[in-house]
């Protein structure tokens, strides 16, 4: 409790004679700010995850398009729009690396990675592969060649934001270390990204980082911006656009469609056909975030309905809203809709649940090894039939 000097009585504002005393003083109390919440490790985990989840199905209908289009189809995305919602390569990606990191933990290598890539994905029959991004499609077709990493990630879209969208379970794993976090997921991002691509993911896992032990979304994007070269394309990108956030956020008379054109015509590349730059995604993501000052719902809603990869930087919009606010700031029924992803791009993930990935990665609250909660031996979630289900992401 902290104090401020106060006259006692009604304040007295009359003119006072020359010979007259100024009346005594009192202190009085002033009420302290109210504390932050507990941070609780599991909830925070889970919201990051589930978030990521909920933003790559709420973005996926509006993958590569332009706001106005989007509005001339739905006017504003504020939940989902299908009866079906269903996540892409976002969400199984980042499943296949949080297994990967759950299992081997900081010890990760790069033959671990590489190794993982073989077994669970390029060695075997992918089906149509639908939904993977260029940056994975190159990636495979390099390993198959017997390409090993790093020159698996030499191929034409190795700036892509195909590790970005899988990096948030790194900053959960190494929650408060965000160093740790963009090392870890260098590591992963070595088979197939390089340069610009790296850097996507080294900024998305150091700000989960900071965001699963914090409160400040300013801090959470300092935090990304300490893991990036200060002259890199990613580092310009993420200060426009969070720059432009805050202008907007103290204009009186912003709205939610102004201000999403700010932080856009500040960080898309006009004209440019590739929409899956990993800078203009991560920067569209942090602005999101930052306009939104972390509110979850806000920050995927803006992230969603400036187009563009709208999946991934509404995923990665959702990966820091919900580390930094925790499971219970995602709506129930859009959490309600994610089940057991379904395997459609990557068959050897299905009927694995992003909270299954969670709840390996973050310490248990109660004791119990490595957050199975349903007894299954591959950790999977059972769906309503009995088997693995794979309905909503």
């Amino acid at each position: 409790m902290s104090v401020s000097l106060d006259p006692i009585g009604p304040r007295d504002i009359r003119p006072r004679e020359p010979d007259e005393e100024a009346p005594p003083h009192r202190l009085a109390t002033v009420p302290r700010p109210q504390a932050p919440t507990a941070v609780v490790p599991r909830d925070r985990a889970r919201g990051a995850m589930l978030g990521l989840a909920v933003g790559d199905a709420l973005g996926a209908p509006a993958e590569n398009m332009k706001p106005s289009q989007i509005r001339e189809r739905w006017g504003r995305i504020e939940g989902f729009v299908s009866d079906d919602p269903a996540g892409t390569d976002d969400t199984e990606y980042a499943i296949f690396s949080g297994l990967l990191l759950a299992e081997h933990g900081a010890a990760l290598t790069v033959g671990h990675v590489e190794s993982a890539w073989h077994e669970w994905i390029a060695d075997r029959d992918e089906g149509p592969f639908r939904g993977a991004g260029f940056s994975e499609r190159g990636t495979l077709e390099n390993l198959r060649r017997g390409l090993a990493a790093p020159i698996s990630a030499q191929h034409r879209h190795a700036w892509s934001d195909g590790l970005a969208m899988r990096a948030a379970p790194f900053g959960v794993y190494a929650a408060g270390r965000p160093a740790e976090a963009a090392r870890l997921v260098s590591i992963d991002g070595t088979v197939s990204h390089d340069g610009e691509g790296i850097y996507g993911g080294r900024a998305v896992a150091a700000g989960v980082a900071a965001a699963m032990v914090g409160h400040s979304p300013d801090a959470v994007v300092q935090a990304a911006l300490s893991v990036v070269p200060e002259d890199s394309w990613t580092a310009r990108s993420l200060h426009r656009a969070v720059s432009a956030a805050r202008r907007a956020r103290r204009d009186p008379a912003a709205t939610s469609l102004s201000t999403e054109r700010t932080v856009r015509k500040a960080t898309v590349i006009g004209g440019y056909p590739w929409t899956d730059l990993a800078p203009e995604a991560v920067g569209l993501a942090f602005g999101s975030f930052a306009a939104s000052r972390g509110d979850f719902v806000r920050s995927v809603q803006m992230a969603v309905n400036m187009g563009r990869d709208a999946d991934t930087t509404a995923a990665v919009a959702g990966a820091l809203a919900g580390a930094l606010r925790g499971e219970s700031a995602i709506p129930a029924d859009w959490a309600k809709a994610i089940g057991p992803v379904r395997g459609t791009c990557l068959p050897s993930m299905a009927g694995w649940h992003i909270l299954d990935v969670a709840d390996r990665l973050s310490p248990p609250p109660d004791g119990r090894p490595d957050g199975r909660d349903d007894g299954r031996p591959d950790g999977r979630r059972e769906g309503r039939d009995g088997g693995s289900e794979g309905a909503a992401a």
